[in-house]
């Protein structure tokens, strides 16, 4: 792996001995009482990368924060000290903090896509924010986060035109580009394939080792943890496991006939953005009651197809049935029920989720929207769909901003649920979570399939998901379905070097 040094140079190293961060005794409390972080401590040092580490909701993105000088509103430190570059941020002056945190402190959030302005293009966004605004400098940047842009047609992309997985090495690039001491990261490797992950990981400890960063990061994965973190900080301890409902099998009680038949179905889809394709001729059939899987590299199209199938984007041809209705390309061609029988759980949930609306009237919109409960019921209804995705009742008078990722996540869940779909879409639902966690929504998900008939589409990163939750899956590469059929079959046996490269030497055992 090459790097470029030259765009992170620093005048002179800190001494190695002096910690970049400091924390001790940290404790935030929300309004209401609620602890959102207890006693925490950390120490970061120039040239090492600390995880952070802890099941959803233990406060790891509150710390994240509070090295910014910038807690959650509402929320107060009601114990402890953070001391940063030798500064108490909470004893800092606003124009101190602003010059701290324009020139020396980079924060990279876990929902990436949200703060990156829809109208810039890449290469303006990354500019914006660099200390070297050349465009050679640039294109350095975006090689190093493994965004190489040689065509230039990248460079020329809006937020928009990109993956999840893209977006989040921009906004890493935007970091990077002003040169900072200190680098804090919010799952930094979330929603990224397997070689992928490793290379941002290896790209943080080159940072960290060749540039002197000190580099914080809050992590699920206990993998990337092991294999790339010099320390790791445990967060959440005394939190409880998450409900986990006993995992089902398929039901029986569909017909084979309603087995047989597609519930959504996706014919010679093609998709671009400013004339470059991102979809060229794909197909995707889903049988009614089953899990489908869709995988492939970060770019290669997984989330514009899911987008086009629920009608957030719009193909240039190609047609798309529900349980063999043709649906229009856009929302507003479709009515209300088709709206409802196909629900996508976003890979991004706070841009999904109406900032000024609390857990509850999100979660509330669809069962008022679509009728799926008496008015008087909806209360009720919404503390039993909470309590589902293993969240208390008491979350939903909660906004989104007082909650973790992974929280957001599951009231994202929530919410679609909450539409009774007959499809249910979910674009990495489980990368922002703790493994736990993350087994108890799909043990959830595959719950639905058993009660319910719930047909389920998953795109996701972590092949053993899909080899043990799907029974058939579509591999893309290129905007192009490269392979498809039967998990076990594909997983075994991989015919086409783009899901060899996915697999590796060893493929994940898929269940029969």
């Amino acid at each position: 792996m090459s790097h470029t040094p030259d765009p992170y140079a620093k005048p002179e190293n800190p001494p190695s001995g002096t910690p970049a961060v400091q924390v001790t005794g940290l404790t935030v409390t929300a309004p209401d009482g609620r602890l959102l972080l207890r006693d925490a401590s950390l120490t970061a040092h120039p040239g090492r990368l600390v995880a952070l580490t802890g099941p959803s909701g233990a406060g790891k993105t509150t710390l994240l924060r509070a090295l910014t000088g910038l807690l959650p509103p509402g929320t107060t430190r009601t114990a402890g000290h953070v001391d940063v570059l030798g500064h108490d941020v909470f004893a800092l002056s606003d124009p101190q903090l602003r010059a701290l945190r324009g020139t020396r402190l980079a924060y990279v959030g876990q929902d990436p896509g949200s703060g990156l302005n829809p109208r810039m293009r890449v290469r303006s966004l990354v500019r914006e924010l660099a200390a070297d605004r050349s465009a050679e400098a640039v294109a350095a940047i975006l090689t190093e986060v493994r965004l190489p842009d040689d065509d230039g047609h990248l460079a020329a992309r809006r937020p928009g035109a990109l993956s999840g997985g893209q977006q989040r090495r921009v906004a890493l690039a935007r970091a990077l580009a002003r040169r900072p001491d200190i680098l804090l990261l919010d799952e930094p490797t979330a929603g990224l394939h397997p070689e992928l992950r490793d290379e941002i990981g290896q790209l943080l400890q080159h940072l960290a080792r060749e540039h002197h960063l000190a580099v914080v990061f809050a992590c699920h994965d206990p993998a990337v943890v092991e294999q790339f973190a010099d320390e790791a900080v445990q967060l959440g301890v005394h939190l409880p496991p998450p409900m986990r409902t006993p995992a089902a099998r398929p039901s029986a009680a569909l017909t084979a006939e309603r087995r047989s038949a597609p519930a959504l179905e996706v014919r010679d889809l093609h998709v671009s953005f400013r004339g470059t394709p991102a979809l060229t001729d794909v197909g995707l059939t889903v049988t009614a009651g089953s899990a489908a899987g869709i995988v492939g590299v970060s770019g290669s199209g997984k989330t514009t197809l899911v987008r086009t199938a629920v009608g957030l984007q719009r193909s240039t041809s190609g047609t798309i049935h529900l349980s063999g209705t043709p649906l229009s390309t856009g929302l507003r061609g479709r009515t209300r029920t088709q709206r409802r029988r196909l629900q996508l759980v976003t890979q991004n949930p706070l841009g999904a989720l109406n900032p000024s609306h609390t857990v509850g009237a999100a979660v509330g919109r669809p069962l008022r929207l679509h009728r799926r409960c008496a008015s008087r019921d909806v209360g009720e209804r919404v503390a039993d769909l909470l309590e589902q995705v293993g969240l208390r009742p008491a979350f939903a008078a909660r906004y989104p901003h007082e909650l973790s990722g992974g929280q957001r996540q599951r009231v994202a869940i929530a919410r679609a649920l909450a539409a009774e779909p007959e499809v249910l879409i979910c674009d990495e639902i489980t990368s922002a979570l703790d493994p736990d966690t993350g087994h108890a929504i799909m043990d959830l998900l595959t719950d639905l399939r058993e009660r319910r008939g719930t047909t389920l589409v998953l795109i996701s990163h972590d092949l053993s998901l899909i080899a043990d939750r799907t029974d058939t899956v579509t591999v893309l590469e290129a905007g192009r379905v490269v392979e498809s059929g039967h998990t076990a079959d594909v997983f075994t046996d991989p015919q086409h070097e783009a899901t060899q490269a996915l697999l590796g030497t060893s493929a994940p055992a898929a269940r029969p």
